[in-house]
């Protein structure tokens, strides 16, 4: 008996010491899953804010090459480029201007990539008299066409990103003006915490990064043609192109998990990318992944503890029962005991759940700031082009017409302060006041603002109004913010396509007012379009929104009384229903 109680002791032994192993495996693999999920969340986050510092830089000054090259001093000198006083005075003209926009650089090239006048004239690395024919930006702006590129100044040896923009003599191309611009601020706030942001050419060369050591180093080796390119454009002015030391390489679901050789030793990192195909760059983000396997380690090694010492209980129970039969009494304790510890951990796992549901809820805020953030850009970028319009109508003296850009500013500057007000209407917030609203107008001002996405989407919107339709009741700029989410939308839907058309129209039916917006897209899933309008749903890809607009639309027209529904074949087709306002005579004869 004995023998046979020695026997049993020591294979329940051996399976608690399998099962406590098993348990910590177990729990590390899926904690080490879930750590990293969320590490690629906080990856995505950190890519969208890096992404959108640096397009927003490039909106700033993309438009203002061609509205420089078309001032008289630039064509007079393009036009006569070896006359000195004309020289003198575009110098001192593009020392101003460079000043005044805070651009890095700014100077003129005649046909030949010659440099005849610039910003810098009068500085030691001065960039008249040196030819830059070379450059992708010159060749390109010589065509007629708007160049751009990123490089290291042969001559300054900084880094800088160049808008090229012909300039015209007679209908000729007598000339290129160019624009130079820097992006180490950019660079500089990216600095800190446990990942890592860095920028790629169409190379695969990183030439912006938040480590200096990472700087000018590709993440694969260069190809032949990668490195006869880079050569032949000069754009790292022969500074030797370093190689990542990547000594392993692995996947979590569809990011790349790279273990990268360091001074301090190699260390792992989660990547994730964003590209930006305006530039041909791609944006990486990352991430230490350190962190989340100490998270995952510790989970684990809780479990290990929690299956040993309800291992280590129930040995103790049954060796009790087999050998003190008499002490029923101090069993029954036991297990009144181990019940009340299970209670408790019951209670602490509710704890924990209703903190799970509150660290939800503030991602869920984090990623709304981050939206709120993509719903700023575009009326900032319309104002920006209002402001640049504003002073070249200031200086050729037409101060009616820069009053009339400056009252646009004004009017978007409240469109933002609305979007901040009203971004609440997604927890449908009673009580707001309602008016009688021209459809026209606040069609005019939504077109308006949506304008930057639709161009930079390459789509046609085409407007059709009714000329007798009545106004309608609701929230002027609640109505406004409805139309601006649809339209940004229906311009994401086309982007790309052979195809992109969008069309808005609006007319009246019985008592209420249509309006719908239809684009030439690849239309709503006949299963997705139920769930079109729910919180947090979204068809687009990682990175680009978080799947709120739609819903804090429906919310929106619903508190006017009215109703959106989308309908699809082809394209999606988006239909608001709202009330029309009474006419005067309605009111009178009621």
């Amino acid at each position: 008996m004995r023998k046979t109680t020695r026997t049993w002791l020591l294979l329940a032994a051996t399976l608690a010491v399998l099962g406590c192993c098993l348990a910590g495996w177990l729990t590390w693999r899926q904690s080490l899953a879930r750590s990293l999920d969320d590490t690629a969340r906080r990856g995505d986050n950190v890519l969208q804010l890096a992404t959108t510092a640096l397009s927003g830089e490039l909106d700033r000054f993309e438009r203002l090459p061609p509205l420089i090259a078309e001032q008289t001093i630039v064509t007079r000198l393009a036009a006569d480029p070896r006359n000195p006083a004309l020289v003198i005075q575009a110098n001192d003209y593009l020392r101003r201007i460079q000043r005044l926009l805070g651009a890095t650089d700014i100077y003129l090239m005649d046909t030949d990539g010659l440099t005849i006048a610039a910003s810098n004239f009068d500085t030691d690395t001065s960039f008249i008299g040196g030819n830059f024919a070379f450059r992708p930006y010159f060749y390109d702006a010589l065509t007629g066409e708007a160049g751009q590129f990123y490089a290291l100044g042969t001559t300054s040896g900084k880094r800088g990103y160049y808008f090229g923009a012909p300039v015209r003599v007679a209908g000729l191309t007598a000339g290129v003006l160019v624009f130079k611009v820097d992006l180490d601020a950019i660079e500089g706030t990216w600095a800190g915490g446990d990942y890592a942001v860095l920028v790629t050419d169409p190379e695969g060369v990183s030439f912006l990064s938040s480590r200096p050591d990472w700087r000018f180093a590709a993440m694969r080796p260069l190809t032949n043609a990668a490195q006869a390119n880079i050569e032949s454009t000069r754009r790292y002015a022969g500074t030797p192109i370093g190689l990542l030391q990547i000594i392993g390489e692995g996947r979590h679901r569809n990011s790349p998990v790279l273990r990268i050789a360091e001074v301090q030793g190699a260390r792992e990192y989660l990547q994730r990318d964003m590209p930006m195909d305006r530039a041909g760059w791609v944006v990486h983000v990352l991430i230490d992944t350190a962190a989340a396997r100490a998270s995952a380690l510790t989970l684990a090694f809780v479990a290990m503890l929690t299956f040993g010492v309800l291992a280590m209980v129930g040995a103790v129970v049954w060796q009790r029962r087999l050998r003190l039969d008499e002490r029923l009494q101090v069993q029954a304790e036991a297990r009144a005991d181990l019940e009340r510890r299970v209670e408790e951990r019951t209670h602490e796992l509710r704890q924990a759940q209703a903190d799970l549901v509150q660290a939800g809820k503030m991602a869920a805020l984090g990623q709304m700031s981050a939206a709120l953030s993509h719903e700023f850009n575009q009326p900032l970028a319309a104002a920006r082009t209002y402001a640049d319009n504003a002073g070249v109508l200031m200086d050729r003296g037409r101060l009616v017409e820069a009053r009339g850009n400056i009252d646009r500013i004004l009017s978007l500057i409240d469109r933002l302060a609305s979007i901040s007000r009203h971004l609440r209407s997604f927890a449908r917030a009673p009580g707001q006041k309602l008016s009688h609203v021209s459809v026209a107008e606040v069609v005019e001002a939504a077109v308006e603002i949506a304008a930057l996405r639709i161009r930079a989407a390459d789509a046609t919107l085409t407007i059709d109004l009714d000329s007798d339709l009545p106004q309608v009741v609701a929230g002027p700029v609640r109505l406004q913010q409805v139309l601006v989410n649809i339209l940004t939308n229906a311009a994401d839907a086309v982007e790309g396509l052979p195809t992109r058309t969008i069309h808005l129209t609006a007319e009246a039916i019985g008592d209420d007012v249509l309006i719908r917006i239809a684009d030439s897209g690849p239309g709503v899933p006949e299963g997705l379009a139920t769930r079109i309008f729910d919180p947090f749903f979204s068809t687009k890809g990682v990175g680009k929104g978080l799947g709120l607009g739609l819903s804090i639309s429906y919310n929106i027209v619903k508190d006017f009384g009215g109703d959106l529904s989308v309908t699809s074949g082809p394209g999606a087709c988006f239909v608001l229903r709202l009330a029309a306002a009474m006419t005067a005579q309605q009111e009178a004869a009621e």
